[in-house]
């Protein structure tokens, strides 16, 4: 079985040891990661672990919550974009739940990813929290898109809305959350081809797990409870979330 989690932040902080934590995600079967930039220092960072670790991809970009950055760092966060292993552009996206950059910095920054996602033929990783209405009315302006609505969080509408525009649909933790039965009715009624899970380590643990430190080997639980809402084996759902996921990031660079 190989499970491929498509979105987490191995070596973002001090607290993790990011050898380790790919080590126990290995062993416990998550053999492909993308490793996920949220601005210039962790997109760099995420490059340079990226090229040392067996199955890891990275991707490069500015997080909407850090938009107000974009003058300051987009050129060398789309200089990295241009490197020939950089798997995605992102995370970009809106998010309303937080006011640390205005919705018109996020928009610009979104526009500016969005740009560069098509020149360099690259999948791009979208960030929505509260904020489904306005994200969707701007990428539809965009579509067909290539890429991922990550940590997806909303109902069946908003992923029937998501796949129309060409994206894929990415689970994270919270699909374990006793509570979250909306989402689960999303998950079920996503086409298998569109579906990804993920972490978003180290953010996010499991319910299992709640209140700890979140990593990649934990993907396991949301891949679980995936297989339970689709009437899947684990195994199958590994396999067809893996394969969407190869088809989307591509196969990983070789560890150097």
């Amino acid at each position: 079985m190989q499970i491929f989690d498509t979105h987490c932040h191995l070596g973002l902080d001090e607290h993790g040891d990011a050898l380790a934590e790919h080590g126990r995600a290995l062993a416990a079967a998550v053999n492909d990661l993308v490793i996920v930039g949220i601005d210039l220092r962790s997109s760099t960072a995420a490059r340079d672990l990226a090229r040392r670790l067996p199955g890891a991809r990275w991707s490069a970009g500015l997080h909407p919550n850090d938009a107000g950055r974009l003058p300051a760092e987009w050129d060398a966060i789309a200089a990295l974009a241009q490197e020939p292993d950089c798997a995605a552009i992102g995370e970009t996206g809106l998010d309303h739940f937080r006011d640390r950059s205005s919705p018109q910095d996020q928009l610009a920054s979104l526009r500016a990813h969005l740009r560069l996602a098509a020149e360099r033929r690259l999948p791009v990783i979208l960030h929505c929290r509260d904020a489904f209405a306005p994200l969707l009315t701007e990428l539809l302006a965009h579509a067909p898109l290539r890429g991922v609505m990550h940590c997806f969080s909303g109902d069946a509408a908003a992923a029937a809305q998501a796949v129309a525009l060409g994206l894929h649909v990415s689970l994270a933790a919270p699909l374990t959350y006793p509570k979250n039965a909306v989402l689960r009715q999303a998950a079920a009624a996503v086409p298998a081809d569109r579906l990804l899970v993920e972490t978003d380590a180290p953010f996010l643990p499991p319910q299992s797990r709640r209140g700890q430190r979140n990593e990649p080997a934990f993907v396991r639980e949301t891949l679980a409870a995936l297989a339970q809402v689709r009437g899947w084996t684990l195994e199958h759902a590994a396999a067809v979330t893996h394969d969407n996921a190869v088809q989307l990031f591509g196969p990983p660079r070789a560890a150097r």
